[in-house]
C-alpha cells in the first residue's frame, strides 16, 4: 500500500472519505447496540418482575456496543497505520 497524495483538498476529502469507510459496519452495529441497551436499562423500570433480567441484558448490550465501536477503531487505527507508511 502506498502513502496517500495529500496534495490538495480534492485528495484530502477523498482520502478522508476513504477512511471513513474502514469498520463503518462495525461503529454502525455499535451504536445500535449502544442505542438498543440504553433504551432496555432507562425501560427495565417498567417491566415490572423482569426489571432485573431486562437491566442486566441492556448492560449486556452496552458493552457489546462499545466492544464493537472499540473494534471499529482499532480497525482504522491500523489500516490508517499501514497506508501511512512509505513502502520501499
Amino acid at each position: 500500500m502506498t502513502r496517500p497524495d495529500l496534495t490538495d483538498e480534492a485528495k484530502i476529502a477523498a482520502h478522508r472519505a476513504e477512511l471513513r469507510m474502514v469498520g463503518r459496519n462495525q461503529r454502525l452495529g455499535g451504536f445500535a447496540l449502544v442505542i438498543l441497551g440504553a433504551i432496555a436499562v432507562w425501560g427495565s423500570g417498567y417491566t415490572g418482575g423482569a426489571a432485573e433480567v431486562v437491566q442486566w441484558m441492556g448492560y449486556a448490550t452496552l458493552a457489546g456496543g462499545w466492544a464493537l465501536m472499540m473494534v471499529a477503531i482499532f480497525l482504522r487505527t491500523r489500516y490508517l497505520r499501514s497506508r501511512m507508511r512509505e513502502m520501499d
